[in-house]
C-alpha cells in the first residue's frame, strides 16, 4: 500500500505539472502575428487547464475511497513523515473515517509537490549563476517562474514559511480528524508549524546523495553526451565545493563525492535519527504538545 500511495503521488505529481505547463506551451499561447502562430498542430488540441486539474481533483478524491476501503483489510494505517513527527491516519471502514483517508489522500500529495518544488529550489540555488542555455536549468528557471529571481536567502527560508503556514492552516482539520491534539497555546502552536517547516529540509538526505552517486558512475563509466549528466556533474561539482580545501584525491581517484554522502546522511539522517532516538527513550519530545 505505502508502494501504492507512492506511484499515486508521483501520478499527482505529473498531473498538477502538466496543468501548470499548459501556459507555457507556445502553441496554446502564440499570437496569429507571430511565425509560432502561424503554426498549428497535428492534432487537435482538446486538454485545457481544467480538464488536468479534474483529473487530478479525481485521482485525490477516488484514491481517498479507494484507502478508506482496502487500508483496514490490509491492516494498512497511512503516515505521513514530517521529519520531527509522524502523523498517523488510523482507518475503520466506517462513515466516520472516510474524511481521515479524504485527508491523508490529499495531504500526502501535497507533502509531494512541496518537495518537488523545493528541491527544484534546491537545485537552483546550487547552481545559480549557471547559464541559462543549459536546458535542464532552464526548465528549472520556467518551472519555479519569478521564484527564480528571489535572492538565495529568500530562497532558502520560503520552504520553511510556506509549510509552517500550511501547518497553522490544516491543524483545525488534523484536530477535527482525531490526528493530532488541540494546542494548548498559541506558542506551542507556532512551535509545531516552525518544525514542521524545517523537516522539510530532511528531504535532501535523498536528491543530494543520489546526484553525487551518479556522478561517481559517470564519472568512471562513460555513458555519452547527455544533458542530464553535464547538470549532474555540475551540480555536484557546486555542492562538493566546501571540500575542495581538503586532500581527497589520490591519483585518479577522488573520494570527495564519497565524503560529500557520508556528510549528508550524517547530517540530515543519523544525527537526528539518534537525537530523536534518545529523546524518546527518556520519554521527551521536541515537538510542543
Amino acid at each position: 500500500m505505502t508502494l501504492i500511495d507512492f506511484i499515486l503521488n508521483v501520478a499527482g505529481l505529473l498531473l498538477a505539472l502538466n496543468l501548470r505547463s499548459v501556459r507555457f506551451d507556445p502553441f496554446a499561447r502564440a499570437l496569429p502575428t507571430t511565425l509560432a502562430g502561424t503554426l498549428r498542430r497535428t492534432e487537435p488540441q482538446n486538454l485545457r487547464r481544467w480538464h488536468w486539474l479534474a483529473a487530478l481533483v479525481i485521482l485525490l478524491g477516488l484514491r481517498g475511497v479507494f484507502y478508506w476501503q482496502v487500508g483496514p483489510a490490509v491492516n494498512w494505517t497511512p503516515k505521513l513523515d514530517l521529519a520531527f513527527v509522524v502523523l498517523a491516519f488510523p482507518l475503520r471502514d466506517d462513515a466516520s473515517h472516510f474524511g481521515s483517508a479524504e485527508l491523508f489522500s490529499l495531504l500526502s500529495c501535497l507533502q509531494t509537490l512541496l518537495v518537488f518544488h523545493f528541491w527544484l529550489l534546491t537545485l537552483l540555488v546550487i547552481n545559480r549563476g549557471r547559464s541559462e542555455s543549459d536546458p535542464l536549468h532552464r526548465m528549472i528557471v520556467v518551472q519555479l517562474g519569478r521564484l527564480a529571481r528571489f535572492p538565495t536567502g529568500a530562497l532558502l527560508l520560503m520552504p520553511v514559511a510556506v509549510v509552517a503556514a500550511l501547518w497553522v492552516s490544516c491543524h483545525p482539520l488534523l484536530v477535527q480528524a482525531g490526528i493530532v491534539n488541540r494546542f494548548k497555546a498559541v506558542s506551542h502552536l507556532l512551535g509545531q508549524s516552525a518544525l514542521a517547516g524545517m523537516g522539510i529540509y530532511s528531504s535532501l538526505k535523498y536528491l543530494l546523495p543520489a546526484i553525487l552517486f551518479v556522478h561517481v558512475i559517470t564519472s568512471y563509466i562513460y555513458l555519452g553526451q547527455n544533458p542530464l549528466w553535464d547538470f549532474i556533474g555540475s551540480t555536484a561539482r557546486n555542492l562538493l565545493t566546501p571540500l575542495k580545501g581538503f586532500p581527497l584525491r589520490f591519483g585518479k581517484v577522488d573520494l570527495a563525492p564519497v565524503m560529500g554522502i557520508v556528510l549528508i546522511l550524517l547530517v540530515l539522517h543519523t544525527v537526528p535519527y539518534l537525537l530523536l532516538s534518545q529523546l524518546s527513550a527518556r520519554n521527551l519530545t521536541i515537538w510542543p504538545q
